[in-house]
Formats: structure tokens, sequence, C-alpha cells
């Protein structure tokens, strides 16, 4: 049993779409679940300032809805972090480590599409050293759609080797993903309902349940 699970998201919908329902797995079964959001949206970067409080409202929402124990918001500016030095992304996402002592990370796959997913999944990989990190025990990539699935690379692409059986929680995933409504679009774009619910009926079959989510074991202390 894991007591206590970090969901790392580059930018919020990214934990819904990636680990939403493993998220309400863990809660049910008694884990300490936190959020960690690494950027954010400003009206200093151009987003209007009703945007700005959608999103908050979104983010609280959120919250709620998967029962997080603590949620921590990094604020670097969406879209650009490859323009943030490096050692200050890390030294966020340590300090969050360090904080709330996590035994199993979910992280975006390192062969995603956006920048941001790219950047997040090199400072995580910093922070997961045994010998300064001593409470991680488990690291485990997840898939985000319209990220994960349109890498071109074929050797870094992701490989599940966990299949997670949310055929109880499915609904709520998508009760969760329904909160980030201007994120969603019609079928066939990924972020969609029925595109949430294909993959997940995907993942289980080929892990013998009627819906799961896919992650790749990045490593495993025991």
């Amino acid at each position: 049993m894991v007591y206590k699970t970090l969901v790392v998201a580059p930018h919020p919908d990214d934990e819904v779409l990636g680990v939403g329902g493993t998220i309400l797995r863990r809660k049910k079964e008694g884990a300490k679940v936190a959020w960690l959001i690494a950027t954010a949206i400003t009206v200093e970067a151009g987003w209007s300032e009703e945007k700005v409080k959608q999103r908050a409202k979104e983010i609280s929402q959120v919250t709620e809805l998967f029962g997080f124990d603590e949620v921590f918001e990094l604020n670097f500016p969406t879209t650009q972090l490859d323009r943030v030095p490096m050692s200050d992304l890390v030294a966020g996402i340590s300090d969050v480590f360090k904080s709330f002592e996590p035994e199993e990370v979910f992280v975006p796959h390192s062969s995603d599409v956006h920048t941001d997913h790219r950047m997040v999944f090199h400072a995580v990989a910093s922070c997961t050293k045994w010998f300064r990190y001593p409470s991680v025990k488990r690291v485990l990539a997840y898939e985000t759609l319209s990220e994960t699935d349109f890498g071109l690379g074929t050797e870094q692409s992701f490989h599940p080797n966990v299949f997670v059986n949310i055929e109880s929680f499915l609904n709520d995933k998508l009760r969760a993903m329904g909160i980030y409504a201007s994120e969603l679009g019609e079928f066939p774009f990924p972020r969609s309902y029925e595109a949430i619910q294909s993959l997940a009926t995907l993942r289980g079959a080929a892990s013998g349940f009627k819906a799961a989510e896919a992650f790749e074991l990045l490593r495993e202390r025991t």
C-alpha cells in the first residue's frame, strides 16, 4: 500500500487526463495524495482577468473533487518553461519533494510533444535520487492525450507496463475533466470525452479490465 502519492502536472488538466482515475483510487485506498502544478496563467503574461479567475476556480473544484490533501503551485509561466533556468524549476520541485516526502510520484512522459512536459520530466528526474529524496520509492510516467500520443520519436516513446483498474472511477474522471470545459473539444479531438473513454477502454483491454490507466514504471525501490 502506498501512503503518499504526488502527481506532478505541467498544467492543470494533465492530472485528470493522465492520472485521474488512479488519484480517485488511491484516495479510496487511504493514501495521502498531493498535486503539484508547475505553471500558471497571469494577466501580466497576456491572459484576461476573467480567464485567470476561471482557472483558479477550476483548480479549486478539481481539488475538492479529487480530495487532494495538499496542492502546490509553482506559478512558472505556462508554455515558457524552456525559458526558465532548469535550476529554478528543479529548486521549486525539490522544495515540494522535501515538504511532502512522496513515496510514489507520477510524472509526464519524457517523449511528450509539449516542451513544458519535457522540462518538468527532467526537473523531476533530478529530484528522485535516493540519497537526497529517500522517501521516493516508485516513479511512474503517465500519458497525456494530445501530447504523449503525438510524439514522433520511436526509441523513447511511451511503453506502458503498469495498468491500474479504474472501472469504478471512470465516470468521476470524466466529470473532473468537465471542469476544464474550455480544454475539451468535439471528437475526434484528443481531449474529448469520447477519446478519454476510448483510451481507458483500450488500456483496460490490454490488462483485463473494463477501464484502466496505463503507466510506464521508471524506477522502483522495495
